[in-house]
């Protein structure tokens, strides 16, 4: 698996004193790179077209966002091609500076795989857009574009983007430290992780406070599947020291009265620090019990959650990171399909383990 980090170091190997030309040709333009902040970005680049008189002296610098590089780090997948306007949905506009530094560096390769078009029941393969695929083990030189043809065609279908109702946020909403958008943000993913739940058959703890957040015209505490009180579920009854421990954690599966899949605590600028420590005080007066201790962030906060992670005190959580993109790409999946028989297993192919042997 890829990271932004692995992306941003490939980027600052290429040669500083030298411009690059796009993967199109039919693009004039050229790009220098002005400066590349380890590990995560941003990297700061410069474009310009010589044959409309431009200058590298009078192009403005421009940005290429840690949060962009995250967005396609987490799309790679070794030998699959990548379209980054359909990953990127357009947004960005220094996405084709990323991929054409990419394209520069040894281990990516641009190509056209094929595109499969069904109309009116008949099947036919078209020549494809522009992609760019990963390929570790067979590395081209550095700073020189290199196209690989490919047997791979692509079935596009729609980008999988997700949808929320509006919602109201309580005032007197417990994330004092958060401005609106960044409260309203993390009340967005609560949601998107209750519906998840609600589609596993699973109930769903959510924090005291924030239960009173409106969306769809009813109070979160309200809804079906919403759990009213810890008191109330057995797997709890026999522990008042864990249900005052878990009365404030942002989100905790239940399954059957008899399994309890995640503990989650959603980190949203706010450092990773508390939510860790919550799910520990929790650990700490309840019974050992197979559950997972989940740590849901940006995914531009990767190393973060990692590094807090593998602190001491927190090392006997075992704790996962379930990144944003992550959570909103099951989200999307159970807007549009009714999951059924799914087993909680399920949920660790969108969950990373954090501790490092």
């Amino acid at each position: 698996m890829l990271t932004a980090a692995n992306l941003v170091n490939a980027i600052n190997h290429l040669l500083k004193n030298r411009t690059y030309n796009y993967i199109n040709p039919k693009t004039k333009g050229i790009i220098k790179i002005v400066s590349v902040k380890i590990p995560e970005g941003p990297i700061t680049i410069k474009r310009y077209n010589p044959y409309k008189g431009d200058t590298l002296k009078s192009a403005k610098e421009e940005s290429i966002s840690t949060q962009m590089i995250w967005r396609i780090a987490n799309a790679i997948q070794e030998g699959q091609p990548i379209n980054f306007d359909r990953v990127l949905g357009g947004s960005y506009n220094t996405r084709s500076v990323l991929e054409s530094l990419l394209a520069h560096t040894p281990e990516f390769y641009y190509c056209y795989p094929g595109r499969i078009e069904d109309i009116n029941s008949r099947t036919s393969i078209k020549s494809g857009h522009k992609h760019l695929i990963w390929i570790p083990d067979m590395p081209h030189a550095l700073g020189v574009l290199e196209k690989i043809e490919t047997d791979i065609v692509i079935s596009e279908i729609p980008s999988l983007d997700v949808f929320y109702d509006s919602l109201v946020l309580p005032k007197s909403n417990s994330h004092e430290k958060l401005d609106i958008e960044m409260s309203r943000r993390h009340a967005q993913i609560q949601i998107a992780l209750f519906m998840i739940g609600r589609q596993l058959e699973f109930r769903t703890w959510i924090a005291q406070n924030d239960k009173g957040i409106i969306y769809k015209d009813h109070r979160l505490g309200e809804m079906d599947g919403v759990i009213v009180s810890l008191n109330e579920e057995k797997l709890m009854q026999a522990y008042d020291k864990a249900v005052s421990a878990a009365s404030f954690i942002d989100c905790i599966w239940f399954k059957n009265a008899k399994l309890m899949p995640a503990v989650m605590e959603i980190e949203h600028t706010t450092g990773v620090t508390n939510g860790l420590t919550r799910m520990k005080n929790f650990y700490d007066v309840f019974p050992p019990f197979p559950t997972r201790y989940v740590i849901v962030a940006p995914d531009e906060d990767r190393n973060k959650v990692i590094n807090e992670a593998n602190k001491e005190m927190f090392k006997p959580l075992e704790a996962r990171y379930f990144p944003y993109s992550s959570v909103e790409e099951l989200y999307a999946l159970c807007q549009r399909r009714k999951l059924r028989g799914v087993s909680e297993e399920f949920l660790d192919c969108y969950m990373e383990p954090t501790i490092v042997s």
